[in-house]
């Protein structure tokens, strides 16, 4: 497994959970929320203080998520 998959490996979603919305190692933390903290300027340092349970490696997960979500396969003729 490589990196990119260990890290997306924390990324979950349970249905009834948060809207079956990506959360974080099954904590009610979404994507979307830590996503859009980082798109309003708040730093990492901010959102580990704020989130305690939060480690690092999940505002990875969450980095990497969103990249791959807009990958698109490119057609060539």
């Amino acid at each position: 497994m490589n990196t990119s998959n260990t890290l997306l490996s924390r990324i979950t979603q349970t249905p009834g959970q948060c809207g079956g919305r990506p959360c974080i190692r099954g904590m009610r933390i979404r994507v979307c929320d830590i996503l859009e903290m980082l798109a309003e300027s708040v730093s990492v340092d901010e959102l580990l203080e704020d989130f305690p349970d939060l480690e690092f490696a999940d505002i990875q997960a969450c980095l990497i998520f969103a990249a791959k979500r807009t990958e698109f396969p490119r057609l060539t003729a």
